[in-house]
């Protein structure tokens, strides 16, 4: 759907701040006045409550996720962490709904909930930190092998609880002010208000719902920290802070859904991943002779003919030479190297892919003789990464010389053919190459040395 323009003012942020008061002023009044604190004990609605709870979560946990793998973010990866842990330790807490897994109480299950969004504070916290350059690809190493501990943790914690093994063996389940409860909520109230803290200074640099949406999810996060630790269980204290969570999440999934579909979280990336540079390999393809084919065949046979082809040679350049391809338009073909900056190898991985682009299509042209043949040019060098367009309308792509000159080079590729720039060839000492010439390119004042690449190392190597 498309994003819908929003204006920000202080404001808008002065009435927030309000809303968000409300909840901390209704939990004063139930714990001065405890008559009013009503009493209330449904299980189904619990177990409901927070499964629905869980499930919202999880889809955001899903969603940031992969979009971080995408773009490389750790911001947003470290934000879908908080998202999983609250998914996973409240669907823990779910079960713990007396009559839905176990008869009884359980410790593990029931004190699910705050270890999960006290986790999810830390997480919170991390994200809000500002990274930038060579520490990306490392912090997203890290925030993988969180993840894998997390997930450990999560069926531990689970097995634990299942078993009673210290210390989750007592029949006492404390959901009302413990020690425990307050240890977990002190710090958890501190890290997500800092955390809200720095995203309000993000928000005050660019404007967005998604922002905002974070920093009042952070601020209900924490309140519900609050809530748990003076509420009564079964009282209505005790179902505000189920309701804080849920509010949580339904505002963050709301911002998440009026975002453009391509780059929903893009308001939370770095800098360096909304706009940063980059040393990158870039390949472009496409058919020689393509324009010809389509005057004199049906738009059917076409489109059968450029899916065949996409079929074969897309895979070995995503899958086994990590690609990403950036567009698809007709018959070309852009794919990307290092964009995210964790492929130090970059040329090598491209002119592998070239090769075995072309090798996959040749067995497609075999069978097809009078289809047209790919022909492919790699460039290697400096580009601006960078985060395009506007409401409607958002692309994650790459820009510079480097980019224009890949897509000069597969012009002058030969058909069934890799060339390659002077770049890309500074990079490959031991590639076979042969050498196409000094051949002027369009918008450059200097002819450039284009090779055709053989193979990536000698007979024998």
């Amino acid at each position: 759907m498309p994003e819908r323009k929003f204006v920000y003012s202080p404001a808008m942020l002065v009435a927030t701040s309000l809303v968000l008061l409300v909840p901390l002023v209704g939990l004063a009044v139930l714990i001065r006045e405890p008559r009013l604190d009503v009493h209330w004990q449904h299980h189904p609605s619990h177990f409901w409550l927070v499964l629905t709870t869980a499930l919202l979560s999880a889809v955001l946990a899903h969603a940031s996720g992969a979009a971080a793998l995408q773009r490389g973010d750790p911001r947003v990866f470290l934000v879908a962490l908080a998202f999983l842990s609250a998914a996973g330790f409240l669907g823990l807490h779910a079960l713990a709904t007396p009559g839905i897994l176990l008869d009884t109480p359980n410790a593990g299950f029931v004190l699910a909930t705050p270890i999960g969004i006290a986790l999810g504070s830390v997480f919170a916290l991390l994200s809000s930190l500002r990274l930038s350059g060579s520490r990306l690809p490392a912090a997203m190493r890290w925030g993988r092998w969180l993840r894998a501990g997390l997930l450990l943790l999560m069926v531990l914690w689970a097995v634990a609880s299942l078993l009673r093994l210290p210390p989750l063996h007592g029949t006492r389940v404390p959901e009302s002010a413990d020690g425990i409860l307050t240890a977990l909520a002190v710090p958890a109230v501190v890290l997500y208000a800092v955390a809200a803290a720095r995203y309000l200074r993000l928000w005050w640099q660019r404007p967005s719902l998604m922002l905002l949406s974070m920093i009042t999810a952070f601020v209900l996060l924490g309140e519900a920290m609050i809530a748990l630790v003076f509420s009564r269980n079964w009282a209505l204290s005790w179902w505000e802070w189920h309701l804080l969570l849920l509010a949580a999440f339904v505002l963050v999934v709301a911002g998440v859904r009026i975002q453009w579909r391509e780059e929903r979280f893009s308001d939370l990336y770095l800098a360096d991943t909304v706009s940063g540079r980059r040393e990158l390999s870039v390949l472009f393809a496409d058919l020689q002779g393509f324009t010809t084919f389509s005057e004199n065949h049906e738009p059917t046979e076409v489109t059968g003919m450029l899916n065949t082809y996409f079929e074969v040679v897309v895979p070995p350049v995503v899958r086994r030479h990590g690609g990403e391809v950036d567009r698809i338009i007709g018959d070309a073909l852009m794919v990307t190297f290092n964009k995210r900056g964790d492929q130090a190898d970059h040329a090598a991985r491209a002119a592998a892919a070239g090769l075995a682009l072309q090798e996959a299509a040749a067995a497609v042209q075999a069978a097809h003789p009078d289809w047209p043949r790919f022909r492919v040019g790699i460039n290697s060098g400096i580009a601006s990464v960078s985060l395009l367009g506007t409401e409607g309308g958002r692309t994650h792509t790459v820009i510079g010389d480097t980019v224009n000159v890949a897509s000069r080079i597969e012009g002058k590729a030969p058909g069934g053919g890799v060339a390659i720039g002077p770049g890309t060839k500074a990079l490959l000492p031991d590639a076979v190459t042969e050498s196409l010439g000094l051949l002027p390119l369009k918008g450059k004042a200097e002819p450039l040395e284009v090779h055709h690449l053989i193979a990536l190392h000698p007979t024998g190597q």
